[in-house]
């Protein structure tokens, strides 16, 4: 079944600004600030079809956490989807697509992986995305440099805006933290598969 679905990314983690795997002026980047990465990404889909399902309007929030240390770098994620159970399987890798294929979470090993539904609400200002009082993410803040600053996750071609996050503060159950003034990054993202 084909899909698309295109709309605003945003995410933020523990690690520095720029954060470590950025692309920075074309060169890749490496390992995690501290070793042990985890934060949040969230997709918000302004456009979108999975077959006969429309998913705009739709969105998704994942918390998570990975060792760079552990052999493959395995990820342990939580992903909350309000919408269509279609956005989790094109977002987990289910449904194909080149650019999905590349995604760390789908090609690296996972020790575990949860679907849950939620509300999901983003701000009238792009940074800014909440699941109930589970997951708050708002990153506002430009961090100033005059690199081009990409992400694998919106994908290198679309270069973004690297930001330092306001607040992330998570408390699902599987995952309690809460950062301020570390990384983050918001861009348009346009899957297809």
């Amino acid at each position: 079944m084909s899909f698309r679905i295109a709309g605003t990314y945003l995410e933020a983690c523990n690690c520095d600004p720029i954060c470590p795997c950025r692309r920075i002026d074309g060169v890749p980047g490496g390992r995690s600030t501290h070793g042990v990465c985890y934060g949040a990404l969230s997709w918000r889909v302004d456009d979108g079809r999975a077959g006969d399902v429309d998913l705009s309007g739709s969105g998704a929030v994942m918390t998570y956490t990975y060792d760079d240390d552990e052999p493959g770098s395995p990820w342990t994620l939580v992903l909350h989807v309000d919408g269509p159970r279609e956005l989790a399987e094109i977002l987990l890798g289910r449904r194909g697509g080149e650019h999905v294929a590349t995604l760390p979470w789908v090609r690296k090993p996972t020790t575990s992986i949860e679907v849950r539904d939620a509300r999901i609400e983003f701000g009238d200002v792009d940074g800014d995305v909440r699941v109930g009082d589970v997951v708050r993410l708002r990153a506002t803040v430009p961090f100033e440099t005059d690199a081009t600053v990409s992400c694998i996750v919106p994908g290198h071609e679309r270069p973004g805006t690297e930001l330092v996050n306001d607040v992330v503060a998570v408390s699902d159950g599987v995952f309690a933290f809460e950062l301020h003034g570390t990384c983050a990054f918001r861009r348009a993202f346009d899957y297809s598969g």
